[in-house]
């Protein structure tokens, strides 16, 4: 089976709005795997480098999984939410072309 492509992407708004949709939660999943890899992996340095632990504050790995995971949330709620742009902008041409019949 042949994987779907842009170039042949569907020809009707709805299915290339759903087409845009599937990629970026697709592209928020990935985004998800790697967050979780490599804080993983910056989060064991931090386990196993002992001068780390000697003085009285925060991991330093806080600060790389706090930040990144604030965007990564937003990412999520971009893809999965129906508050942004692409479907504000999708129901409101919908609402239009309603309108225009």
């Amino acid at each position: 089976m042949q994987p779907f492509s842009p170039a042949s992407a569907p020809a009707s708004l709805r299915e290339q709005r759903l087409w845009q949709i599937a990629r970026a939660r697709t592209k928020f999943q990935g985004h998800v795997l790697v967050y979780l890899v490599i804080n993983l992996g910056l989060w064991l340095i931090w386990a196993f480098v002992p001068e780390s632990h000697q003085r009285h504050e925060l991991p330093w790995p806080v600060w790389t999984s706090l930040f990144w995971g604030i965007g990564l949330v937003l990412q999520g709620l971009a893809a999965y939410s129906h508050l942004n742009a692409g479907e504000r902008t999708q129901r409101e041409y919908e609402r239009l072309l309603a309108e225009d019949n």
